[in-house]
């Protein structure tokens, strides 16, 4: 399950960074291109991050992966729709999507230890 959450996030990823290149660059200001490029960049990353360890067999791995995938989604969704025009006040909840990212580094070290 895990493996197709990762898979869809990094498509998603790759899909809305190509909308935002060629589609949208011309109606953005430099402050909406930089939450655009930030969210895709950050889901990317999780998403083949969170698909590797789904590889694991240990559940450890798995759960950090989740955390992640849950974490940079919330992260990514804030930002690109505070770059199509949601109220500034999203910015509010984008650091939620990152305390999920740093906690899913944590119990990947942790697992990491512990393997």
């Amino acid at each position: 399950m895990i493996t197709a959450l990762g898979a869809l996030a990094g498509l998603i990823a790759v899909a809305l960074g190509a909308f935002g290149a060629h589609a949208l660059s011309d109606g953005f200001g430099d402050k909406q291109i930089g939450w655009w490029e930030t969210a895709t960049l950050y889901l990317m990353v999780h998403a083949a991050l969170a698909t590797a360890l789904s590889a694991t067999d240990t559940a450890r791995f798995g759960t950090a992966a989740l955390v992640l995938l849950l974490g940079a989604g919330l992260f990514a969704a804030t930002l690109y729709a505070m770059a199509l025009g949601a109220p500034r006040w999203f910015g509010a909840i984008t650091p939620i999507g990152g305390l999920g990212m740093l906690a899913g580094w944590a119990m990947i070290t942790w697992a990491a230890l512990k393997a």
